[in-house]
């Protein structure tokens, strides 16, 4: 299996969540390879890198945090791969404007990247609606999460026709800095959804 992981705005491939999984996955799975892609680039740069891994390899999965959760999204429809979604951002367009607002866009992400007006256009041509067949994706959610309503994709991955799996816990935060302990629970649900595709 080989497993991509999406890291978030603001982090990077050395994100602690993608260490975590390419540490537990060398321990005690060396059968499954863990991708790390930095995705600090504009959006649909970050989709088409992410495309030529899952079209390069096989028996790819995602994992994906925050904006790597949309980006998975994305992805996993298009692909039809499964997917597991950390404290996802649903419609990231619509929470870049509410953080940064006009004032702050253009907004210098890294040294590389700049975040602006077009590329949110970018993130809002991606959204998808409705997810019509969300039955390959695992929606791990925190009430406590101080950057995202966790109601928002509670609502959104449940309106499928075929509807994700998702487990919210009370507490927690935007990290979900318990990410570690549910590393064996993410790999069966994402080992389990590989072997019904064949």
């Amino acid at each position: 299996m080989n497993i991509i992981y999406l890291h978030g705005f603001r982090s990077n491939a050395y994100s602690v969540k993608g260490q975590q999984l390419k540490r537990y996955c060398e321990a005690h799975c060396p059968s499954y390879s863990v991708h790390l892609p930095d995705l600090n680039m504009p959006p649909l740069e970050a989709l088409a890198q992410v495309a030529g891994y899952i079209q390069a390899l096989e028996n790819v999965v995602l994992v994906g945090s925050s904006l790597g959760g949309f980006y998975a999204t994305h992805l996993a429809l298009q692909y039809a791969c499964p997917a597991v979604l950390i404290n996802p951002a649903v419609h990231p367009y619509a929470l870049f404007m509410r953080l940064f607002g006009h004032g702050q866009i253009p907004l210098q992400v890294t040294p590389d990247w700049t975040l602006d007006q077009s590329q949110l256009q970018q993130l809002a041509a991606m959204d998808v609606p409705i997810v019509q067949d969300a039955s390959k994706l695992l929606v791990l959610l925190q009430q406590g999460d101080e950057v995202l309503d966790y109601r928002e994709a509670q609502r959104y991955y449940n309106q499928a026709q075929t509807p994700s799996m998702i487990m919210t816990e009370m507490g927690g935060n935007h990290a979900m800095e318990n990410f570690a302990d549910k590393i064996p629970m993410l790999l069966t649900f994402l080992a389990l959804s590989i072997t019904k595709e064949k």
